[in-house]
């Protein structure tokens, strides 16, 4: 045991056997690197007209980053294996080295000549596809692989390519002129000093793809940043593709569903919608007829999703902090209208998409995986029915189109154009979720037409982790803040960022809708935050402020008192609100959600519930009330019951079962 201690902390020892590792991770990283290259070449026919070789270049460097990540992670399998051989059995700690890495290189190089005939079938690097397979016919499938993609070739190629690479690493390990030297003897602290920086700078790197802090990381959800699509599949290597795979494959199969029969849902649809619970087909409780328009026509809408713009800055008690006197100012002129209690649809910015996309609330499914949802628009999508009003419809966001498979869903949900950041000029001004508020929003001024009417949905990121606005250059003035701020927060410099940033996003915000108005002065504009829940100045804040959005809503014709003024709900309610406005006179429309006009006084969410009066949790046996104001009216605990057992059963069947309430068809597709 003393020996096996000496030589694991021998200098010589670790210096050895950690070089070797760091030459495994370099021939990784190339191999990756040189795999994305050939392929882009190979390939380059996917590549649109519209992409350059900026585009091709910004792939490969992003790429180079994440393969940091990918290159890091087959390093630790070797590592793992050869540090337990070189504990207990020393001499065939090079054998082990060499067959665990042999290892990796056969299955990569099984993963990158099937990467070929997978994008073009899918148009998409692997995805959750591939884990599908297991669920399919295996023997059809199989057939299929040997006489359509000549499955026994490819392998075949596959195993010749790892035995290059194979022979290729095995020189490289053993090459003299790869030992390296420090020009002091290792045996002085300032040459083991400098190895073990080395190491800190390698490993650092590999941990947060191509970057020194999760802050700047590149990974599979961020790394779309070229507005070509085959280029931002380019991107992932293999090891991040099958990730990705694997991720949203088990988003997919957390949606486990809620125990609601058929008979249940038919007669909460009823309850819901005010109808005889005859109907098997859900869509018919759905189905309703607007009762005139309440504003001119606008020629644009505009509905800003605004990153983690909650509602707290809002109120009164908040006004010496002025990091919301943007929206304050356009709240209080005479063609908006405010109401305070409104919930998010969830708890991240992805459900907040699929609300105003597809008006269904967060029912325990991951709509942006779910096959279903990229078949056809569902009756309740947003874009068909305001296409059906003469608009064109337009997604606009701020991030990458990869991001949660965003442009994929969107348009798979009726959008006819789709915007991201690989779209936009100045795209590299921002966070790594995204570019900067200010050029979004140039974007869509350019972008929109003042001749086409056009419905927008635009969803910017600058309020979101990291905080990399330099706001003092925007004009914030932090020392008004902190002025405001109770004793224990003045020197939090983390929330005085925090709250320059929303101060940031308030401000772009409000100048976008004053350009809006000028450029175009026939529009409508509805904001909400995405969610809240991110950060507060007291330690412990109430419910109500702790997960409050504001609904706001500006443009011609609009009036104060339009929203009556116990209003409530949540954003599964934006686009029914917006048909009300808008549409004419028994214009037949779908949505799960009520029209805030039309006298709606109640939200709910993933976990929460929310009227005029109060806010609670949703999943409670009993309802704990939580007073938003001063008034404390009675509360109907089964009335609100039956309201969110209806929109949270509606939401998970309609999405995954299709219309028709079918207890033996549910069974079969499970």
């Amino acid at each position: 045991m003393k020996q096996i201690f000496l030589r694991v902390v021998s200098w010589h020892n670790f210096y050895a056997f950690m070089w070797r590792q760091i030459r495994v991770y370099l021939f990784f990283l190339a191999m990756l690197c040189l795999f994305r290259l050939f392929f882009i070449a190979w390939m380059h026919e996917y590549i649109s007209p519209a992409a350059d070789w900026d585009d091709i270049g910004t792939a490969l460097w992003v790429g180079l980053k994440i393969s940091c990540k990918s290159a890091g992670w087959l390093t630790l399998f070797s590592l793992s294996g050869s540090t337990l051989a070189n504990v207990f059995a020393p001499r065939r700690e090079t054998v082990v080295c060499k067959l665990l890495n042999g290892v990796s290189i056969i299955i990569l190089s099984i993963l990158y000549v099937a990467r070929f005939p997978y994008y073009k079938q899918f148009h998409s690097s692997f995805n959750l596809l591939m884990f599908n397979t297991f669920n399919d016919d295996v023997y059809a499938l199989g057939i299929s692989l040997v006489k359509e993609f000549y499955l026994p070739i490819r392998l075949a190629g596959a195993f010749l390519l790892a035995f290059l690479l194979y022979r290729l690493f095995s020189q490289w390990l053993a090459c003299r002129l790869l030992q390296l030297k420090f020009a002091f003897p290792l045996s002085k602290w300032f040459g083991r000093a400098a190895f073990l920086v080395l190491l800190y700078f390698g490993v650092t790197l590999a941990n947060f793809g191509g970057s020194l802090s999760w802050a700047t990381e590149v990974d599979w959800e961020n790394a779309g940043v070229t507005k070509d699509s085959f280029l931002n599949e380019a991107i992932l290597d293999d090891v991040q593709a099958v990730l990705r795979g694997y991720t949203m494959n088990s988003r997919l199969e957390a949606c486990n569903g809620l125990n609601f029969d058929t008979g249940q849902i038919r007669s909460l649809a009823a309850q819901l919608t005010y109808k005889e619970a005859t109907a098997d087909n859900l869509d018919e409780y759905l189905q309703k007829k607007a009762q005139g328009p309440q504003v001119a026509k606008p020629q644009q809408i505009f509905i800003i999703i605004s990153e983690s713009y909650a509602n707290w800055p809002l109120l009164e008690k908040y006004n010496d902090l002025h990091i919301a006197d943007g929206m304050k100012g356009i709240i209080a002129e005479d063609d908006s209208d405010y109401c305070s209690t409104f919930l998010p649809n969830g708890p991240s910015t992805v459900s907040a998409v699929t609300g105003i996309v597809t008006g269904f609330a967060d029912a325990n499914l991951y709509l942006t995986t779910m096959p279903e949802a990229f078949v056809s628009p569902y009756s309740t999508a947003s874009a068909p029915q305001l296409k059906k009003l003469g608009y064109q419809t337009n997604f606009w966001y701020a991030g990458p189109a990869t991001w949660e498979r965003i442009g994929a869903f969107t348009t798979a949900q009726g959008y006819e154009h789709f915007y991201s950041r690989g779209d936009f000029a100045n795209a590299t001004e921002g966070s790594v979720w995204g570019c900067d508020d200010k050029y979004l929003y140039e974007a869509v001024l350019k972008g929109v037409s003042s001749d086409q009417p056009s419905f927008n949905v635009i969803l910017n990121v600058s309020n979101h982790s990291p905080f990399t606005v330099d706001t003092a250059k925007e004009g914030f003035d932090k020392n008004i803040v902190i002025r405001a701020l109770p004793d224990e927060a003045k020197k939090d410099e983390a929330l005085v960022n925090q709250l320059g940033h929303y101060w940031y996003a308030d401000k772009m915000l409000a100048d976008f809708i004053h350009a809006a108005k000028a450029k175009y002065p026939e529009s409508l504009f509805i904001v909400i935050g995405d969610h809240a829940d991110r950060y507060n100045i007291d330690k412990i804040p109430s419910m109500y402020e702790r997960y409050g959005i504001p609904f706001i809503v500006t443009g011609k014709s609009v009036k104060k008192g339009m929203l009556p003024q116990d209003a409530a709900g949540s954003q599964i309610d934006v686009v029914p609100t917006l048909l009300e406005m808008i549409a004419p006179k028994d214009f037949i429309y779908y949505s799960l959600g009520t029209s805030l006009t039309n006298g709606n006084k109640q939200g709910v969410n993933y976990g929460f519930w929310i009227t005029h009066d109060y806010i609670g949790k949703a999943d409670v046996s009993h309802f704990v009330p939580e007073p938003i104001g001063n008034a404390m009216p009675a509360l109907n605990d089964t009335a609100l019951q039956d309201y969110i057992n209806a929109i949270r059963s509606i939401s998970w069947w309609r999405p995954k079962y299709g219309p028709i309430l079918d207890e033996d068809m549910a069974a079969n597709r499970q």
